[in-house]
């Protein structure tokens, strides 16, 4: 198994939406994402364009349901 990459706020919205997801509401500099059909909730931290550590990552596909191949494949 590869090691997880740091990713980018932008890049983890983006792959999330892929999914099925959309961005629900901001409340502060954290972005609020449901999916209507699982209605799972997943929260993505938005700090400027700091990456998003790569334990945060993984707590963000586990929060989504995914696996990592599947998160890492919505990647491209």
């Amino acid at each position: 198994m590869r090691r997880l990459p740091a990713l980018k706020p932008g890049e983890v919205i983006h792959i999330l939406e892929r999914a099925g997801y959309y961005i629900d509401h901001v409340h502060g500099s954290h972005y609020q994402m449901y999916h209507p059909l699982s209605r799972r909730r997943v929260t993505v931290p938005y700090h400027g364009n700091r990456d998003i550590p790569r334990r945060v990552v993984q707590f963000i596909i586990k929060q989504s349901g995914l696996s990592r191949e599947e998160f890492l494949s919505l990647r491209q």
